[in-house]
This record gives structure tokens, sequence and C-alpha cells, in this order.
């Protein structure tokens, strides 16, 4: 996992309260890195749900979730359609049971935490994306983030007037800010509404 990816994933979740541990910060030898767990994170204050959180996770779903297991994709060409996930065995390592109850033990015997992939993105049309939710699911994936809701959570809550020199992710965020060089998202939704748009008959 690159480094950028790394610091995307550990500021989001730590923007929403949760304490992240890595897995570790070396490479073993003869040790894929594609075979292990990324991230560990917890939420202190979060109480023991009533459901099951979505799939497709939301920021305004993370209270739903104590604890997880989090496994980056950040293959940021790639779409997670049915034809990547049937052909790439590799992206679901994690959740075979000598990896899983490995890397579960940092919770304890009496606690299950979701398995969260961070992918790019899922396909756009409703067929493709139900299939591909279905094979994640078959494999023992819970849920998914895809990057574009963690950027934008990231981008929305920096503030220019504040300084932060103890994250270069967010300062790198706050500098664009202040120079008008990010879009409003909103702006953006109406723009391709106009153009999706046939004109009028004669």
């Amino acid at each position: 996992m690159s480094a950028v990816n790394e610091t995307i994933v550990r500021e989001y979740f730590e923007l929403h309260g949760f304490l992240v541990r890595q897995d570790r910060k070396f490479e073993a030898r003869g040790r894929q890195e594609i075979d292990r767990v990324d991230f560990f994170i917890w939420h202190p204050q979060t109480l023991k749900p009533e459901k099951a959180p979505p799939f497709i996770l939301r920021s305004a779903d993370l209270p739903a979730v104590q604890r997880a297991l989090v496994v980056v994709r950040g293959w940021h060409t790639e779409s997670f359609g049915p034809g990547l996930l049937e052909s790439s065995p590799e992206i679901f390592r994690f959740v075979e049971p000598s990896v899983f109850q490995q890397a579960a033990r940092f919770f304890g015997p009496d606690n299950s935490p979701l398995k969260i992939l961070i992918v790019p993105s899922l396909p756009q049309s409703e067929v493709a994306r139900d299939q591909s939710i279905a094979i994640l699911r078959a494999r023992g994936v819970d849920a998914v983030i895809p990057f574009r809701t963690m950027l934008l959570d990231l981008i929305a809550s920096t503030e220019v007037n504040r300084n932060y020199d103890k994250a270069d992710l967010l300062q790198v965020i706050r500098v664009f800010k202040n120079y008008d060089l990010f879009k409003e998202p909103q702006m953006d939704f109406f723009r391709a509404a106009r153009r999706a748009r046939r004109p009028r008959p004669a």
C-alpha cells in the first residue's frame, strides 16, 4: 500500500473519532503486501449498533462501526466490477481464515470485527454494481468505502484558516482550498445535468 493511500485512510478514520493502528510498519521477507490487513480501527465511544451498517459505507454510517479490519486496494485506475473481482482472487486474501483469524486477535477472542475494503470505485450501472456487491459479500467482505467518499469528506472538513502542520495531507488540502483549486461537488453535479439535457426540437 502506498504512503499516500495509507495517509488518506488514516486521516479519514481519525477525523471520525477512530483509533487507528497499522498492522506493521515494515515489509516481511517472503510475504506479499497484499496478504495482510492494513489497519485495525476502533471507536471508543460507539455503542453496539442495533443493526448491521449498509454494505457501501458513507460517513454518516460510521457510528454503526465499532471495530474493523481495514484493507486498502488503491488501484485508482480500476473500477471494482464483476470482471476484475472474478479475475483477481488476491483481492480477497485478507478474508481467508488464516489471515483473518490472526489479524482478529488484536481485538480479543470475544469481538468480531467488520471486514472493510477500501476501493477506488464500484461500477456506475446498477446491474454491474449489484453483481460486484454480491461477489464481495460472497467472499466474506462486510462493507466497502470508496476513496471518493473519504476524499470529499476530508476536503469538506479541512478549514482554510487552520494550520495543519502535523498532517501533511490536510495541509495540502488547505493550501489548495486557499487558492480556490477545488470545485464544489454540487456545482459539478448541476453542470453535468445541464450537459446531459438534450435540446428541445424547434
